[in-house]
């Protein structure tokens, strides 16, 4: 019994080790990644929006890349306590562009390419660290450009309010495209079917970007 007690004891110590290192590795190296990968998205929106003829992002001081502009206090809260958040969303007027679902489509797509740049780039300065590079600079690096390629495939799911419904419905026949409009009524329903552990969409969702993760970090020589 006593025996017993004492393994019990071992294993809840264990336990308890485990679950704090992993949130050392939240605090200290996985939402500093989070907020600069989601800096640079948001930016990328504002400033391709800016390019393209609308200017309502950087009237509303979003062209820039300073973290705070961006960081949603509850977003925020959020992806401290429970691991997912958001940010701001950065306000465009579709109307400003000349050509407005393709034009809104290339805004929306610059969030996740700049994502998926910044992955890119991370992946050619681990290919040139020396061989003696400190395991912590390397581990860093790698969980890096994994959060901007989940950032990036995440957004791209063809959804409200994500990325990847714009671009779709720029695709999309005219005829078709006030019926995928009108998905955004729903886009808190449909979110939370994604995000949600015991959805079964949910499943289907993080096993695909798990395996997209995986493919690309291989792709990129990690």
């Amino acid at each position: 019994m006593i025996l017993s007690k004492r393994l019990l004891f071992i294993k809840f110590i264990m336990t308890e080790s485990l679950i704090v290192q992993e949130y050392i590795y939240w605090i200290v190296v996985a939402i500093p990644s989070i907020l600069v990968a989601a800096t640079v998205h948001e930016y990328a929106h504002a400033y391709t929006a800016f390019r393209l003829g609308d200017a309502t992002a950087k009237a509303e001081g979003r062209l820039t890349l300073n973290p705070l502009k961006h960081i949603d206090p509850i977003g925020a809260i959020s992806m401290i306590l429970f691991r997912f958040g958001w940010s701001k969303p950065v306000p465009i007027n579709e109307y400003n562009f000349t050509k407005r679902e393709l034009h809104t489509a290339m805004v929306a797509l610059a969030g996740p390419l700049s994502n998926l740049l910044l992955a890119f780039l991370t992946a050619l300065l681990f290919k040139i660290l020396p061989n003696n590079t400190n395991e912590l600079i390397v581990f860093f690096l790698y969980s890096f450009a994994a959060i901007n390629i989940a950032l990036a495939v995440f957004n791209l799911i063809p959804i409200p309010p994500l990325d990847g419904h714009k671009i779709v419905r720029a695709m999309l026949p005219a005829k078709l495209r006030y019926y995928w409009e009108q998905l955004e009524k729903y886009s808190i329903i449909l979110i939370l079917l994604l995000i949600l552990p015991f959805s079964p969409l949910s499943k289907f969702v993080f096993t695909f970007i798990r395996n997209t993760l995986a493919y690309l970090l291989q792709l990129l020589g990690f």
